[in-house]
């Protein structure tokens, strides 16, 4: 299952921050909830592994059997496979409606797709996991665009710097993928070497 839980308290525990309030919370309470908190016990290798794959699941907002996909999708890839398997996620489309600037969480950002709020190339796409190309353009449909969250949006990302690897245009409410991003430049703070390592011991 995906989860759907308090975000802050997962983000104490693995030390990670999924969104911007967890990142001030961690900066004054960066250690584990609960009444031994501030004692960490020291993880097994086993354990290590598992909570990087968590740290990138919930992050991401991927279940289970999804992420296995997208494991077994990178695996099959030349090249480094952990870095295979972010680029896979940073392709979906509700992060690149999230790294545009369109939302504020990836939760929040797969909403807006599967309400219908968006289009790749021109054409309506509401499945938040449609794998973006190099290429592409994603915007909000016209039709989408007189909406109150839309017109207030227009005015929230005319300063907004988004990744290098992609192109805004906050006039349009829409962005190119220029090309595929460096996983050091994206801040994800996840080791994805101890992920495939954990499904290598499977």
């Amino acid at each position: 299952m995906r989860y759907t839980g308090p975000k802050v308290k997962k983000a104490r525990r693995l030390g990670m921050a999924f969104t911007a309030k967890d990142a001030k919370i961690l900066q004054k309470r960066n250690f584990a909830p609960g009444q031994h908190g501030q004692n960490r016990s020291r993880l097994s290798e086993y354990g290590l592994q598992l909570r990087e794959k968590q740290k990138a699941k919930i992050a991401y907002g991927i279940q289970e059997k999804q992420f296995e996909n997208y494991f077994n999708k990178a695996l099959k890839k030349a090249g480094v496979t952990g870095d295979n398997l972010i680029k896979l996620l940073e392709f979906r489309l509700d992060n690149i409606v999230f790294r545009l600037g369109f939302a504020d969480t990836r939760a929040q950002a797969r909403q807006i797709v599967s309400h219908g709020f968006m289009e790749v190339n021109a054409k309506k796409v509401d499945i938040p996991s449609y794998q973006v190309k190099i290429g592409d353009v994603v915007g909000f449909r016209e039709v989408k665009q007189k909406k109150t969250y839309a017109v207030m949006l227009k005015e929230k990302v005319k300063n907004f710097k988004t990744m290098d690897w992609l192109e805004l245009n906050a006039a349009k409410l829409s962005g190119k993928v220029l090309s595929t991003p460096e996983v050091e430049s994206l801040g994800n703070n996840i080791s994805t070497q101890l992920i495939v390592e954990h499904y290598s011991r499977t």
